[in-house]
């Protein structure tokens, strides 16, 4: 059996241009980044705003587990389906993360036949738009350290510096660290935390940006200390969001790319879900729409936190409205919900999986009543499931009346999603229904992360700590208090505890701190013990990494 970097070795990727023709894009409007990559520039984008939006179709998942539930995968082999039906698609994905890929998660670019190619640069360090980021908010940080050692005209107070430092990798050694040791030349001694970039709030207003100039004024507003009177100091007090915005003039730009059956892809941005919103940026998804019939795009993680973050802050900040809402199930992980220890997920377990889709019709509840779209079930299939068990989960959909279609793009590619794709082609012909939100703007902070726990997670209430009140209490003094929330939180669970697998009741959430994130325009809480900097696993999947002599990379997932 073929692994997933070796059929994707085995592809044969047609040239950007062709892939650019597709979507009305000629040569010169697009930046090519070698033959099988490209840049879509300013000026493509200006000419095809004018065009009628596409059917916008969101994909999200059930809470994940260790037996892993393919939402990418899906995404992809949707878009293809979609392709095969004759539908003008374009999917809209978000760009890997080093720390993953070399991690425990591993690559992020689909699996089997449902791939993004090429894979090995989209993992690596594609078109450098992460390294970028990371530039521009390291940049922010010298400066700001820089601004205190030359006199501290602002009246900075070092021990009130909020902005961290950034590095693409999964490093728990910078969780907590001092800088500025040594001679007085070498700066001021302070405490620094470093967070992984995806976790950056320059990442978060890049993805939540309309173009170069929303973005530099974005930039200007994200607050990186407090003064010895207890007054926000931001990047344009510093004077430094010129010189971010001209590192991310390119990054700015959307990048082009296809799937192993040359269905166009953009994949642009690329926040983490259960740290920030979760969702590609907000360029990428309103370029498909604009040159496509149907875009398919996904929201990071389970729909408690990809979903909820998606139409609580992408679609209330731009409007967008999906038209239809596809939830990625495995029978393996309702069976691991219905406490089915890993390594026995395989053999038929029929009341285990009905005890697990507690998990799922909660989602799909959430769905339909809170979020107020129609949405269908993939099945992702593997060769374990057996047929009495998909027999039984359809039995369930549909006494639930939920549609539901087997998925087996990871084996067969876009022909293996047609079932789904159709589904959601008659989801999507149905009138477009008014996008529901969970919490009202002008409502109290505290109330907005409360609806966001009793309703989505169904806590029985949330407790905050002395620290996050006080949070609070200033966010809303400062002029904070009517943005939306992004909520930091466990993916494995609706609770802020990780091991509360399933539809756990009987809990509260605890946020221990919200910060003002005011470039990206939200408020973010953290709960639990939610990190802003992953670590390695004991045995990373960079051990598995690889490169010949001839450049050939292996063990790449």
């Amino acid at each position: 059996m073929l692994t997933d970097i070796q059929i994707a070795q085995q592809a044969e990727l047609r040239p950007i241009t062709e892939i650019a023709a597709k979507l009305g894009f000629s040569a010169d409007e697009i930046i090519p980044y070698g033959h099988d990559k490209a840049k879509i520039s300013q000026k493509a984008r200006d000419r095809v705003q004018g065009n009628p939006d596409a059917k916008l179709i969101l994909v999200t998942a059930i809470s994940p587990t260790p037996a892993g539930e393919g939402k990418t995968t899906t995404s992809i082999g949707l878009g293809d389906a979609l392709s095969h039906l004759g539908k003008k698609t374009v999917i809209c994905l978000r760009e890997p993360s080093l720390g993953p890929v070399f991690g425990i998660k591993g690559g992020a670019a689909g699996g089997g036949y449902s791939q993004v190619v090429p894979m090995e640069d989209i993992n690596l360090h594609f078109t450098g738009d992460f390294h970028a980021i990371g530039a521009a908010n390291n940049l922010l940080a010298a400066m700001l350290d820089n601004h205190i050692y030359q006199g501290n005209a602002l009246r900075i107070d070092p021990k009130r510096v909020v902005w961290h430092r950034c590095v693409d990798l999964n490093d728990r050694q910078l969780r907590r660290v001092v800088v500025g040791g040594g001679a007085r030349t070498d700066g001021v001694m302070r405490e620094d935390v470093f967070d992984i970039t995806v976790a950056s709030e320059v990442m978060a207003a890049f993805c939540l940006s309309s173009g170069l100039m929303d973005l530099k004024a974005r930039l200007a507003r994200i607050i990186v200390a407090y003064t010895y009177d207890n007054e926000p100091v931001t990047a344009g007090d510093l004077k430094a969001e010129g010189a971010m915005a001209a590192l991310l003039k390119d990054a700015v730009n959307p990048n082009l790319v296809q799937t192993l059956e040359h269905t166009p892809v953009l994949i642009h941005g690329g926040p983490f879900a259960n740290i920030a919103h979760g969702c590609n940026s907000v360029i990428a998804t309103k370029l498909g729409m604009k040159v496509a019939d149907y875009v398919v795009t996904e929201a990071g993680f389970a729909a408690d936190l990809g979903a909820e973050k998606f139409v609580d802050i992408k679609c209330r900040m731009t409007g967008l409205n999906p038209s239809a809402v596809v939830l990625v199930a495995t029978i393996r992980a309702l069976k691991y919900h219905g406490g089915v220890d890993k390594k026995s997920l395989a053999p038929e377990n029929i009341g285990a999986m009905e005890e697990g889709c507690a998990n799922l019709l909660r989602h799909i509840d959430n769905i339909r009543t809170h979020f107020g779209k129609p949405v269908v079930v993939a099945i992702n299939r593997f060769p374990t499931d057996t047929d009495a068990e998909i027999d039984r989960l359809r039995a369930l959909m549909e006494s639930h009346n939920v549609p539901i279609a087997l998925s087996t793009v990871f084996a067969d590619g876009g022909r293996g999603g047609v079932e789904l794709a159709q589904k959601v082609l008659e989801l999507c012909e149905k009138p477009l229904q008014p996008l529901k939100f969970v919490y009202d703007l002008d409502m109290p902070v505290k109330d907005k992360i409360t609806a966001i726990a009793t309703k989505i997670y169904r806590a029985d209430g949330v407790s905050f700590t002395k620290a996050a009140l006080k949070d609070i209490e200033r966010a809303e003094q400062l002029g904070y208090g009517g943005a939306p929330v992004c909520m930091a939180k466990t993916q494995y669970s609706f609770s802020d505890q990780q091991s509360l697998i399933n539809a756990p009741t009987g809990f509260e959430i605890t946020v221990r701190n919200v910060r003002i994130s005011a470039g990206a325009g939200f408020l973010v809480a953290l709960t639990g013990e939610i990190m802003t900097m992953p670590g390695l696993p004991k045995v990373p999947a960079a051990c598995n990494i690889d490169v010949d002599e001839n450049g050939n990379i292996s063990g790449l997932f």
